[in-house]
């Protein structure tokens, strides 16, 4: 019974939790100019989950925050920049926050 007590307290500690948003990063080819960072910011907004969008030319990274308890799926990123005629190299999700990716972005750029 003391156990059962325990592991209800544990779960309702960790329900009230806050959770924190997942940011999704990508390995994009085919970024060349700020004409396509804003088409695909704006193609990444189009997403309900999406909180914020980050596109970084130099560094070849499109990240997207998601929405607390929200996702987008791979294959609907992959589809959407691929579609726009873009390479996709690699999908990672993180606890990055969206504005230290932002801020490193700002830092390499000349």
């Amino acid at each position: 019974m003391k156990l059962i007590s325990r592991v209800l307290i544990s779960l309702m500690i960790m329900a009230t939790a806050p959770v924190q948003a997942a940011t999704i990063e990508m390995n994009v080819n085919g970024l060349v100019c700020a004409f396509c960072a804003q088409g695909i910011e704006k193609q990444l907004r189009k997403f309900p989950a999406t909180a914020d969008v980050v596109v970084s030319l130099e560094q070849k990274l499109v990240a997207v925050a998601l929405k607390d308890g929200q996702d987008i799926p791979d294959a609907e990123l992959l589809r959407a920049l691929t579609n726009a005629g873009y390479t996709v190299r690699a999908i990672q999700r993180t606890e990055t926050p969206i504005a230290d990716l932002r801020e490193r972005a700002k830092q390499i750029k000349p």
